[in-house]
């Protein structure tokens, strides 16, 4: 990759999108640390960056629903993805011991990811942060001797900082699916998934209907989920993925015949399908 390449992510260096963004691109890019979610998608439209790259699910916790949404009213187009394995250590300043620790900062779905471990710890305060690896930064900075934050190895080695337990995720089989972002709608060449969003009509059998013109094609389906519509009590938005890309006939039919059943559709990209 050309190592011009800025790709936007949301938190402070060592995040974990900062290290699927390395992996995906691997390694020869310039990255730009954004405070939310919202600004990624900023850097993106405003031609900041050539690309953004936001986590969209999580194989312990689930989707991350806001950037479902940021993704819904964005101009932006999905043209890749990558799966990271996510490994959460309990960090602290040198010299702090596992039981100094009154205080766990860390972002919200770390925290989650990581119940079980903070379960067993009754006497210890939560605090959510803005990211995993911006919360070692805030205990580091601040010389906290009684706080210890959730993060990656990476974060901890590059800060300095000590690692107290290590792998502390409930599950592990713990990983994170990140959706790369741009401004361009074009279809990679080695593109074998596509995303899309959609709502139905009012009429009997909907949703059957909806499905109905992906297996009439043989089009395998990878996901569906649906999320409340804004505004509209009741109503809902599916987000779908699909085996194919837009270039193929027998996709670009599947959306036109979906297109007659649905009230909204938005084709988010098309894009190749990280490995497993």
């Amino acid at each position: 990759m050309n190592s011009q390449l800025r790709v936007a992510f949301q938190g402070t260096h060592y995040a974990f999108s900062e290290i699927a963004a390395r992996k995906y691109f691997h390694e020869d890019i310039t990255t730009l640390p954004c405070r939310q979610f919202t600004d990624v998608f900023s850097a993106v439209e405003m031609g900041d960056c050539q690309f953004g790259i936001i986590p969209v699910e999580n194989s312990t916790t689930g989707s991350v629903y806001q950037n479902l949404d940021l993704i819904l009213d964005s101009r932006v187009t999905v043209v890749g993805e990558v799966q990271l394995r996510i490994e959460q250590h309990l960090i602290a300043n040198p010299g702090v011991k596992f039981g100094d620790i009154r205080v766990v900062y860390s972002h919200p779905q770390a925290l989650q990811q990581c119940g079980l471990f903070l379960a067993s710890l009754p006497d210890i305060e939560t605090i959510a942060s803005n990211d995993t690896a911006g919360s070692v930064l805030h205990i580091r900075e601040k010389r906290l001797l009684h706080a210890a934050a959730i993060a990656s190895r990476q974060a901890a080695e590059d800060n300095h900082m000590l690692i107290l337990r290590e792998e502390i995720e409930d599950n592990p089989e713990n990983y994170t699916r990140f959706h790369i972002i741009a401004k361009t709608s074009e279809t990679p060449p080695d593109a074998n998934k596509t995303s899309i969003i959609f709502s139905m009509k009012n009429i009997p059998g909907a949703l059957f209907k909806s499905l109905s013109v992906f297996a009439l094609r043989d089009i395998d389906l990878l996901k569906i989920e649906s999320r409340p519509m804004r505004g509209r009590r009741w109503k809902y938005l599916f987000y779908l993925d699909f085996a194919g890309n837009m270039q193929e006939e027998r996709c670009r039919n599947a959306i036109r015949h979906l297109e007659e059943i649905t009230s909204f559709l938005k084709v988010l990209g098309s894009y190749k399908a990280a490995d497993e």
